[in-house]
């Protein structure tokens, strides 16, 4: 697999999983009918660095991006979200781009990353733990999972 920085060329094949991962409703707190250029601006916006991931075959199977968290004198904690093709999942894909990021984030000289808004249910809560994040607290009920009802959002963190 290759991973490296998207160009606005790489948005066409980000879409498409873009759209079904947020219309799914369960992972991402963003409108589920989310237009696809509301969304370009979202994941591809200027002040964010996207990455993608390629299989050999050249298929762009994931995406994320990094970002400052906060701004000001708190612009050294990053914020980071991930998406990675349904279709695509269990393949390692995920972890090879968090890591990825994490090794990225600490060379622009972030001193930690944060995850504002982790579904409780998203099967990532156990990648991110894996790769060293701790949840400081869970808004209780925050989320309105289309299959398990009301349940909460996680504050995620780790040092860089």
């Amino acid at each position: 697999m290759l991973i490296r920085e998207a160009t606005p060329g790489d948005w066409p094949r980000i879409w498409p999983f873009w759209r079904r991962i947020v219309a799914a409703g369960e992972t991402y707190a963003w409108d589920p009918g989310t237009s696809e250029e509301e969304a370009r601006v979202l994941w591809m916006n200027p002040a964010k660095r996207v990455y993608v991931v390629e299989d050999d075959s050249g298929t762009v199977v994931a995406s994320a991006y990094l970002t400052p968290n906060y701004g000001g004198p708190a612009a050294r904690i990053a914020n980071a979200g991930f998406m990675v093709d349904p279709d695509q999942g269990g393949r390692g894909h995920g972890r090879a781009l968090a890591e990825h990021l994490l090794t990225e984030a600490r060379a622009a000289g972030y001193r930690g990353m944060v995850f504002n808004a982790v579904v409780e249910t998203n099967p990532a809560v156990k990648l991110w733990t894996s790769l060293g994040f701790t949840i400081l607290g869970t808004v209780p009920d925050a989320f309105e999972h289309p299959r398990h009802g009301l349940v909460g959002l996680h504050i995620m963190y780790r040092a860089l």
